[in-house]
Order: structure tokens, then C-alpha cells, then sequence
């Protein structure tokens, strides 16, 4: 029988914050209506997916790569990484494993079975879409509460994203632990 785990990251551009992926088998007997590129959806729409995702998939997993381990190993590996985790994450709760791996990009981790990447996978297969949402769904509910950590900040409204408040608030307050100190708007502010 033939498994197909799709796993997709969130958060690559933010200057703050972990990076987060999720791998996802979906239930084949439980469609679930209304999947896209997370990014397409509205945060109500995809709150509610990610429910309906954690209930009715088979399995799913959803892992992360802090800002500190992004600054040693590079944004792509994090990325790389967060994939990786999120599947091990997920056979480790569900026990459950693919037989093939969908990852969206055009790049794979490395896996011990066939993995291949799509670009723009996450509106073409639904299990990326659906891991997109999770990964998303994540890594919006970490900001939020980096946000009550540091208020001063913003994370609520830009989730770390390098907006002009984001930018602002960065001059006026400085660089917290959560920063990555390795994006370009960040080394100018320390330099």
C-alpha cells in the first residue's frame, strides 16, 4: 500500500523566531474540504483546518529549529531540519510511516525512502497543503506568544516578519534571544 506524507516548512523569511515544518498523511477515507498554500487562506480559515487536519489525518507531526540553531547551521539547513524532525515527530506519535515522502520546494531533506520535492506543492498535493497549514498554525501560535514575552515588540501583528514595525521596534528596543542574528537587518543593527 502506497503512503503519502507531505511535509512543508513555515517561517524561512521572518528575522525572528523559529523555523517550523509539519509532515502530514492524510486519511483518504476523511477528505478534508477547503486545503490550499497556507498562505492563500485567512488565519480563521486556517485555524479551523488545522483542526480538522489534527482530527481526521491518519497521522501528522509538526517540529522546530530555534533562531539560535538558524544562526549555526543557515536558514536552508534549519529548514531541512524542521522536515526532517516533523516526520520523525510524527511516526513517533502516530507510528505510522510513508513510503513516500512530498515535500514542497525544490529541494529534499535527506530520508531513508523516496522523497520528492514539488515546487509550489503546497497548492498541488493536498498533504503538503494540509502541512502547510500546521506548520503555519504553529509557528503563528510561537510569535503570539513570544509576543506576551516580549510586548514591546509587535510579534502579534507581523510574526516576526521584517516589516517597518518590526524594523522600528528593532531599533528602539534592541535584538531579544528570538532574534536570528544572522539576517542582514539584525548584523546591521549589532554592527
Amino acid at each position: 500500500m502506497n503512503v503519502l506524507c507531505g511535509i512543508d516548512e513555515a517561517g524561512r523569511g521572518p528575522l525572528a523566531g523559529a523555523v517550523f515544518a509539519a509532515a502530514v498523511i492524510l486519511n483518504p477515507a476523511r477528505p478534508i474540504a477547503g486545503l490550499a498554500d497556507s498562505k492563500k487562506l485567512s488565519e480563521a480559515r486556517r485555524d479551523v483546518l488545522a483542526l480538522e487536519i489534527k482530527t481526521h489525518a491518519l497521522a501528522w507531526g509538526i517540529a522546530s529549529v530555534s533562531a539560535q540553531e538558524i544562526d549555526e547551521i543557515n536558514i536552508l539547513q534549519a529548514s531541512m531540519l524542521a522536515m526532517q524532525r516533523a516526520y520523525l515527530a510524527m511516526v513517533a506519535d502516530f507510528g505510522l510511516h510513508a513510503t513516500l515522502i512530498q515535500v514542497d520546494g525544490n529541494r529534499c531533506p535527506k530520508f531513508d525512502l523516496p522523497c520528492e520535492a514539488i515546487v509550489k506543492g503546497d497548492s498541488k498535493v493536498a498533504e503538503i497543503s494540509a502541512a502547510s497549514i500546521l506548520a503555519k498554525t504553529a509557528r503563528d501560535a510561537s510569535l503570539l506568544a513570544l509576543d506576551s514575552q516580549y510586548p514591546q515588540y509587535g510579534f502579534a501583528q507581523h510574526k516576526g516578519y521584517p516589516t517597518a514595525l518590526h524594523l522600528q521596534r528593532l531599533a528602539e528596543h534592541g535584538v531579544t534571544a528570538e532574534h536570528r542574528l544572522s539576517y542582514a537587518p539584525v548584523k546591521k543593527l549589532l554592527a
